[in-house]
């Protein structure tokens, strides 16, 4: 691998002026793509095939008015005043009517006429129902209705919008995620010694972004997409396009530090080597997050599928724009030289050289207190329980979240947790339906924790039953999990008749997809493990250090789940991170968080290990692998992972409750990968096994392909030219001289 992509940094560098043309051209046609042919994204996460949807599909098919999406009106009287007084009465009756006018609006109920008025008379809600599904309402749709019910804030009440229609859309970009890339500019001018330096990696995988989310906008417009996948696109492609070009420009520099050594020579070595590192790395990512799919749910095949695309562009652009981006830096790249009396006594690197020799020093006592600290983090997992986040955990300050809080006040926590009984009579003789239906509104009437069920609505034909059945507990409390598969186990009572129950609405819809995706799990980490060690084995050569690796990317996953599960689901630092309510783990994180974990783990796994065989098979001295390894990657892998852990940071202070849990648990994630496991765990672990890491039978080593990611193959180092040696003065064509950075 090193020899090719040797001779292709070389033709990328020779014609950079085409490369960087080429790569403008392909950012202008993919961004006029995404711009005018995008599609509009989904703010619902459900799964063909469970229970609730094939609820929502027999209501789409026999009941369409009660598959609609529904906007609720939320409305609480002013101070001392109730609902019910003529003129709130007249002004909601007013409002109510023109809301009627709205377009795809087909049903306005009145909340006098169908029980929906508080006992003490002072909150109230109309649902305005749609004939178009939750998710295909359009924004103008819900925009009108918002500016209909102003007059009812203008009589001094208090308006707020819930409903299955106003889930709010996934965006990122904010000034939080501005801070995050900040950082990393500062973090990258430290370890590159240089502002313009640092200035490539940004600007390089900005470029990368861009094609990538500009070209996910483009795919939206023919599959369904979720907001998050956008952002979780945006997200990983932004940290992993700043840390691979990192890689590539700090191996470039560090090899520039040699006078003997020309620019281009440095730039087609960097990227054999370390592009190498980059294209193994990022394939562990891509291959990751395509894995998604083996779970079988639509919105997260199309998530990681989403990620990896962008991952792909980002391996792509450090290897072809980033090179020929160097080479028009040409002589500019060499760092400066310092000057004697200012030259330290300390060494490069020295102080990962200290830190690899006391963590090897005593590796049994460093394994064994790192891995009880890492297991101690993960206690909080064993209580993992997980859901979709409800209008709870919305910002404090958004209508959804003051609707949901009006409701519980009004008319109890389970009101926002309504659960939809669906009856299909179509196969139920006539006369025997109104008593299996009576029957089975008895037997949910006489549940623990069932507050109300309305009576039954039927269908025009009346083969279609539907009964909103009201918890007493809250959408996200295990109690209400418990009711939901106790009334979908009275099913029988239904099919022996010859008819089906189902139960749905949105609190249905999060349990059974946190249900299938708990199912999914186990498979997709043996899957995950089992690709770590294949990978690893061909990468290294080796059979104990892919087994290393993998056991030290479960403690990170265990480490980064109970970090959730102590702050999202037992709510710990709420008001820190600006956490509205707790609740159970967005179900999918855990999945989705061991796919983008394993790759970028893998990524300082490689990055490490690859330093330290380059040196091992020099030298053949294991224990001076080690500490060389550490010492000449430590400074890149710590500036990769703090960088990584900026970009991810600033996602935890989005808004949306999703987008915030995935990036604290990535952030939190990497930060233990990288600094504990990594570069602790590792070296002491690898001091511990000694020559042995290095072996490997001799019918596997057949089987094995060579990739050969140390550039061990690689020809001689070319002369350095003339004019670009750093004593030779060099000139501009205006013939002043060449700057350094």
């Amino acid at each position: 691998m090193a020899s090719r992509l040797y001779a292709w940094a070389r033709w990328m560098v020779r014609r950079r002026r085409w490369v960087i043309a080429t790569w403008i051209l392909l950012l202008a046609v993919v961004g006029g793509l995404g711009v005018t042919l995008h599609g509009k994204t989904s703010t619902q996460f459900t799964i063909p095939g469970v229970e609730a949807q094939q609820a929502q599909d027999l209501l789409k098919e026999k009941f369409p008015p009660a598959a609609g999406g529904v906007v609720r009106i939320v409305v609480a009287a002013p101070e001392g005043k109730t609902i019910t007084d003529p003129a709130q009465q007249k002004a909601l009756d007013s409002v109510l009517r023109k809301a009627a006018t709205v377009e795809g609006v087909i049903d306005v109920s009145q909340p006098t006429k169908v029980g929906a008025v508080s006992a003490d008379r002072t909150i109230a809600y109309s649902d305005v129902r749609f004939k178009d599904e939750a998710p295909e309402v359009t924004e103008e749709a819900k925009e009108e209705l918002a500016t209909t019910v102003e007059p009812l804030r203008d009589a001094g009440m208090q308006v707020e919008l819930g409903g299955s229609a106003m889930l709010p859309q996934t965006e990122a970009g904010g000034p939080a995620e501005l801070v995050g890339v900040v950082i990393a500019f500062v973090v990258l001018a430290v370890a590159l010694g240089s502002i313009v330096a640092a200035g490539l990696p940004l600007l390089t995988a900005l470029i990368g972004v861009a094609v990538g989310l500009l070209g996910t906008m483009f795919v939206s417009g023919f599959v369904e997409m979720t907001g998050t996948a956008t952002v979780l696109a945006l997200m990983i492609g932004l940290a992993v396009g700043i840390d691979y070009a990192l890689f590539v420009i700090s191996r470039h520099r560090e090899q520039l530090a040699d006078p003997d050594t020309s620019w281009e020579e440095s730039i087609a070595r960097a990227t054999a080597t370390a592009g190498s590192a980059v294209v193994f790395a990022g394939a562990t990512v891509v291959i990751a997050l395509a894995a998604l799919a083996i779970t079988g749910i639509p919105f997260l095949t199309i998530m990681g599928l989403a990620g990896a695309g962008t991952v792909l562009i980002a391996v792509l652009v450090a290897i072809s724009l980033l090179p020929a981006v160097l080479g028009v830096f040409g002589e500019r790249m060499r760092p400066r030289r310092p000057k004697k009396a200012k030259r330290s006594n300390r060494a490069p690197g020295s102080w990962g050289l200290a830190w690899a020799r006391g963590v090897t020093r005593t590796p049994a006592v460093v394994l064994v207190t790192g891995i009880l600290g890492l297991l101690f983090l993960a206690l909080p997992a064993r209580d993992l329980r997980l859901g979709l986040p409800s209008y709870a955990a919305q910002p404090e300050a958004s209508t959804q979240h003051k609707s949901y809080d009006l409701l519980s006040e009004g008319f109890g926590p389970g009101f926002n947790a309504t659960l939809i009984t669906v009856v299909d009579t179509e196969h139920i003789p006539q006369d025997q339906r109104q008593n299996a239906v009576t029957q089975l509104r008895g037997t949910l009437v006489a549940d623990k924790n069932v507050a109300a069920v309305s009576p039954p609505v039927p269908s025009r034909s009346g083969d279609v039953v539907v009964m909103a059945v009201m918890p007493k507990s809250s959408p996200d409390a295990e109690a209400t999990t418990d009711l939901v598969h106790r009334m979908r186990d009275q099913a029988p009572k239904v099919t022996d008749a010859g008819g089906a129950l189902y139960v749905t609405g949105q609190t249905a819809m999060a349990i059974d997809v946190a249900d299938k995706l708990g199912e999914a799990l186990p498979l997709f980490i043996g899957v995950i493990v089992l690709l770590a060690l294949v990978l690893l084995a061909v990468a290294f050569r080796s059979v104990l250090v892919p087994l290393k690796a993998a056991l030290g990317f479960l403690l990170s996953v265990g480490a980064s789940l109970g970090a959730s599960v102590w702050v999202f689901q037992q709510g710990h630092l709420n008001s820190l991170l600006d956490v509205s309510a707790v609740g159970p783990v967005t179900s999918f994180l855990p999945i989705l968080l061991t796919g983008v974990l394993f790759g970028l783990a893998m990524d300082y796994e490689v990055f490490l290990v690859s330093r330290m065989r380059e040196h091992y098979e020099h030298t053949k001295d294991a224990a001076e692998a080690i500490a060389q390894g550490v010492s000449n990657s430590a400074r890149v892998v710590v500036a990769a992972a703090l960088i990584m852990v900026a970009v991810f940071g600033g996602f935890i202070f989005n808004e949306d409750p999703i987008v915030k849990a995935i990036g604290f648990s990535l952030a939190f994630g990497v930060f233990i990968d990288a600094f504990v496991v990594r570069m602790t765990l590792v070296p002491a672990a690898m001091a511990l096994i000694g020559r042995r890491a290095w072996s490997m039978p001799r019918w596997l080593d057949r089987l094995l392909p060579d990739v050969d990611i140390e550039g061990a193959r690689l020809p001689a180092a070319a002369p350095v030219d003339p004019p670009t040696h750093p004593r030779a003065e060099e000139k501009t064509p205006r013939g002043k001289a060449a700057t350094r950075v």
